[in-house]
């Protein structure tokens, strides 16, 4: 039975394949456009998808919507006569969505009626559920997604049992702590869509000196999990003002914060206006807040299923900081939260819930890794190499495995800039070992040092340690494996000097865990690191410079070439500039 999953129209539009309850590829657009967030419908990914298990579409028994235009219709129409412009906005994308099986036949080049595949319309939360329980190790567990919006709920808890869910209670809409969030960091200068990330890097500068305000924007509600101080808001009265462009564009979202909340916080911040004490204290008390709620809500579905392991998705559960806490907070022992836990993992939640779900089949399968994207052999390398013009100015070599880590693990000790590429391309928005950037985390000076010569972000937002599994208890306060680098640990205070670049000011690392069954070559260059300098951990960002992370050997290559990396370990080449680059010691 093979079923493939399709998030469309709708921010990280991606496509996920599922052969006998295997997950044989899963791929966000934005990889292959090189749009961020890319919305719009994921041709190019289904495509991967189709090549990757040998199919065509017509092969294809089921294709799985992580969209039901008919969940809280009631509600949908209420606000529909309230926002006629809004109502608009609604048909319009519900008129994308039924002309799906159309789009779909145009991206595989078939005539629509040869599509034998049956349509399922799964709803936003519960495909984001099932993301988070059906891939998981457990065989029970309490199950919450949180995010902004979809299908006009922001929030829904369940049980998830073999290969069933249980919903129990849902948040709808207009309130929302994803919303409540990013309108606070559009309030404080990010209005990108995805910048709520720079914002829970800002808050550790912070105190939580405006709590009291807060609690006033987000408010526990009894039975109903929480509810937001609407006077602080607009999106109620305006309409969650979202695009998803198909023209080559990310998504943009109009203002969601009122005038109110101007006249109790004081003035927006310009995005070009230097960052200030107060706005740092507003971060922080923005993420204190989220973290009551999210604890709040955590601790009711502890209480209501009894159950000690948790699944998370949506894009709440990025938040890799409140993550991190929920052992000392809750009495969860167990969390899992896939790597693609926002809008992109909603390809294969669809898929998963229509294998266990729709089709009765019993789980089997577990997302342990993250390398889910596109692979490219030997000679699709050495072709992108030979057609880069890398000559004169590069030493190449071609190495065993061995030998690679081994000099790439001393040039990172040296203090190079390393781009890494191997295997298959990452599923999520982690770079997490196979289009990663290494450097020396033993270097406090590395994060200027990537700033400045590839990265170019705002001082404040940190970058990450990968350790070897087997270490994490000896550098963090928790040793449970964090192998998605969606939680955040303390880093043992007699640690932090050691590796003081990825320590973030309060004291933290969204770490990733990295085993040798998983990544074992990943795995293999943090162990020849140690051996050279007793440290089993490295600095580990996205390869890229303000794109999507890079996909294919060109676009490495050609990240390489226009920024200051000195070395490049693209498969079994290393490559070098002959000419160093300005020196990072």
């Amino acid at each position: 039975m093979n079923i493939l999953g399709i998030n469309a129209y709708h921010a990280d539009a991606s496509a996920a394949l599922v052969c006998g309850g295997r997950l044989v590829s899963a791929v966000e657009e934005e990889r292959f456009n090189r749009v961020k967030h890319a919305a719009g419908f994921p041709a190019n990914a289904i495509r991967h998808c189709l090549a990757e298990a040998g199919l065509t579409i017509h092969e294809i028994d089921h294709v799985a919507i992580p969209r039901n235009p008919w969940a809280r219709v009631g509600r949908k129409l209420l606000y529909a006569m309230r926002l006629p412009h809004f109502a608009l906005e609604r048909s319009r994308v519900l008129n994308r969505f039924t002309g799906i099986h159309e789009s779909l036949a145009a991206a595989c080049d078939v005539d629509p009626k040869t599509i034998r595949a049956r349509f399922h319309r799964i709803e936003h939360h519960v495909a984001h559920l099932a993301s988070a329980f059906f891939v998981s190790p457990f065989d029970r567990a309490a199950v919450l997604s949180t995010d902004g919006l979809g299908d006009f709920a922001s929030t829904m808890w369940a049980t998830g049992e073999g290969n069933r869910l249980k919903v129990h209670g849902s948040v709808a809409f207009p309130h929302s702590l994803g919303l409540y969030y990013t309108a606070i960091s559009q309030y404080l200068g990010f209005w990108k869509f995805g910048d709520e990330y720079k914002v829970m890097g800002l808050a550790a500068y912070g105190e939580p000196a405006y709590q009291s305000e807060f609690r006033r924007i987000v408010r526990p509600a009894n039975g109903k999990g929480f509810s937001l101080g609407l006077e602080y808001f607009c999106h109620h009265k305006n309409g969650p003002e979202m695009s998803w462009p198909d023209n080559g564009k990310s998504p943009e979202l109009g203002r969601l914060f009122s005038a109110y909340l101007e006249e109790r916080l004081g003035k927006t911040r310009a995005a070009e206006e230097p960052v200030g004490k107060q706005h740092k204290d507003i971060a922080s008390s923005l993420q204190a807040t989220l973290e009551e709620a999210y604890f709040w809500l955590l601790n009711s579905l502890q209480r209501k299923t009894g159950l000690t392991s948790v699944a998370l998705a949506g894009g709440v559960a990025f938040n890799c900081v409140a993550n991190g806490k929920i052992f000392d907070k809750t009495p969860f022992t167990d969390v899992y939260v896939q790597p693609a836990a926002g809008d992109s993992g909603l390809s294969v939640g669809a898929a998963y819930y229509v294998h266990h779900e729709v089709l009765g089949n019993p789980r089997w399968f577990t997302m342990d890794h993250a390398y889910w994207g596109p692979r490219f052999s030997p000679q699709a390398i050495r072709l992108a190499l030979a057609n880069s013009g890398v000559n004169g100015s590069f030493s190449i070599r071609t190495l065993s495995d061995e030998e690679l880590l081994r000099r790439t693990a001393d040039h990172i000790a040296r203090g190079k800039v390393v781009g890494w590429f191997q295997g298959r391309a990452e599923w999520g928005p982690r770079a997490l070992g196979n289009r990663s950037i290494v450097v020396d985390p033993r270097r406090a000076e590395m994060k200027d040092v990537l700033n400045s010569r590839i990265k170019h972000r705002e001082p404040f937002r940190p970058f990450a340690p990968s350790v070897l599994e087997e270490a994490t208890g000896r550098y963090f306060e928790h040793s449970h494996p964090s192998p998605f680098m969606n939680l955040a640990y303390s880093v043992r205070p007699e640690k932090r000097a050691v590796i003081p670049a990825p320590t973030h000011v309060d004291g933290t690392g969204r770490l990733q865990t990295v085993s040798p069954q998983t990544n074992p070559l990943y795995w293999g260059l943090i162990k020849e690191f140690e051996k050279l300098t007793g440290v089993p951990v490295l600095l580990n960002t996205s390869f890229n410079e303000n794109e999507p992370i890079v996909l294919r050997p060109e676009e490495a290559i050609a990240c390489f070439r226009r920024t200051r990396m000195d070395v490049l370990a693209l498969g079994n080449y290393l490559i070098e500039k002959t000419e160093p680059c300005e020196s990072s010691s």
